[in-house]
């Protein structure tokens, strides 16, 4: 696959907000969100989306979804794609996007959640390195926090070449090497029975979840290695938080027998999460991972 490059972020350049999954509850964080990259020497332009719903995701409906996305992705004057939020929507599009206007205007793409669906699909159609990072209504719509305000402006920028565990657990010891990808696993899940994994390369996996019970962690991760190529494709593990799974300590038994059985270089401990304090992360950049040191090093420019 040939890979694409998004320009780097620079001073001055202008972000688009775009709401494509979950409905906007609360548009005063969208406008709250605006005024803090104002204040930090950007531009930007919301989407009409952001003001309007059906039923629980965002627009009047998915057509003005997709056409949304597709003309911020065409609108030269965007710099930066920033999704508004997660929640659910973004699979009912995915048929229907024309891939190469992607393609063809391409584009730093960010967001997390249920965005992890398009961040992948971008980068398995078009080969454009997407983002894992904050959002405008949960993140930048509040108080951002210093850490998570920080990693996402060096990854934008191009600066960020090293990501290290805190405090985590080492299942497994072992180095890999491969491309980073994954994000949300519920959501990559649902990916399923389409056409959604890399060809060529192999995977450094990361992963983090919200309210799934160990089981379901379990049925998830099961569903995946089911997949003959995620399991020739999979060399190594990176997890994030699993919150609220009601049960630690059966996460851990599963992610220890887990990572054995295949045999997979696996710790936690990074900052890949719902949480306020996150990481942004590049989807599609060749990494080597170091699990017993809880270090993912980023061996190529991501940018340009």
């Amino acid at each position: 696959m040939e890979i694409i490059k998004p320009k780097k972020l620079q001073k001055g350049n202008t972000i688009g907000i775009l709401a494509i999954s979950g409905r906007i509850k609360e548009y005063e964080r969208i406008e709250h969100s605006k005024l803090f990259f104002e204040s930090e020497g950007y531009k930007v332009i919301i989407s009409d989306t952001c003001k309007s719903s059906h039923g629980y995701m965002s627009g009047n409906n998915d057509e003005e979804c997709i056409k949304a996305l597709h003309n911020f992705f065409e609108n030269n004057e965007i710099d930066v794609i920033l999704c508004a939020r997660g929640g659910y929507g973004t699979l009912r599009l995915i048929n229907k996007i024309d891939w190469n206007i992607i393609k063809n205007n391409p584009k730093i793409f960010a967001g997390y959640s249920d965005i992890t669906i398009l961040l992948n699909m971008i980068y398995k159609k078009t080969g454009l390195i997407t983002f894992h990072s904050a959002m405008a209504n949960g993140d930048f719509g509040d108080e951002i926090k210093d850490y998570t305000k920080e990693s996402f402006f060096k990854a934008l920028t191009g600066e960020s070449v090293l990501y290290k565990a805190e405090s985590g657990i080492v299942y497994k010891e072992g180095i890999a090497e491969g491309i980073l990808w994954g994000g949300n696993l519920s959501s990559l899940v649902s990916l399923c029975g389409i056409d959604f994994i890399p060809e060529d390369e192999n995977l450094i996996l990361f992963l983090e979840d919200l309210n799934e019970p160990v089981y379901k962690i379990d049925r998830m991760l099961t569903q995946l290695f089911n997949m003959e190529k995620i399991r020739n494709k999979v060399k190594g593990i990176i997890l994030g938080d699993f919150q609220n799974t009601k049960d630690d300590e059966l996460l851990k038994e599963l992610i220890i027998n887990f990572s054995e059985q295949f045999q997979l270089p696996c710790c936690d401990g990074f900052k890949i999460t719902h949480d306020k304090i996150k990481d942004t992360i590049p989807i599609g950049v060749n990494v080597k991972f170091n699990a017993k040191k809880g270090l993912v090093e980023l061996v190529d420019k991501y940018v340009c």
